[in-house]
């Protein structure tokens, strides 16, 4: 049971990064305005880490079901430890780093890299298929 509520868990997360990808080359601003508020308040910040766990635990869980078993658990891996890494950072320092790199990716940077996302995403979905 738990295996197979980590495959759902995996799916609407490649489902997740398809959409961003979309949202990346039609709204490119509003990506960039989103990247802007990543650790910008408490409770956006933990919210987000804490979300990145979800997705980050299942690709683990579901590992050795996929096609290729170790890129699923590597990715997992670096997932959730970057996550718990975050949670000891402090938010000030997470929200700054976001609010740079949103100055550096302008938005045609974010349609340019947007097919990106699309890919990821399809490789997620074909490798738990």
């Amino acid at each position: 049971m738990i295996i197979l509520i980590a495959k759902w868990v995996v799916i609407f997360f490649g489902i997740f990064i398809i959409f961003i990808g979309f949202i990346m080359l039609t709204n490119p601003i509003r990506a960039r305005n989103t990247l802007r508020k990543a650790g910008s308040t408490n409770i956006i910040n933990y919210a987000e880490i804490t979300l990145r766990l979800i997705p980050a635990i299942a690709l683990i869980v579901c590992s050795e079901l996929s096609k290729f078993p170790i890129a699923f658990k590597i990715f997992g891996w670096i997932m959730l430890i970057t996550s718990l890494i975050l949670y000891i950072v402090p938010r000030k320092l997470h929200h700054r780093f976001s609010m740079k790199s949103a100055d550096m990716l302008k938005p045609f940077y974010f349609q340019l890299i947007s097919p990106l996302a699309f890919l990821f995403g399809g490789l997620i979905l074909y490798n738990v298929f």
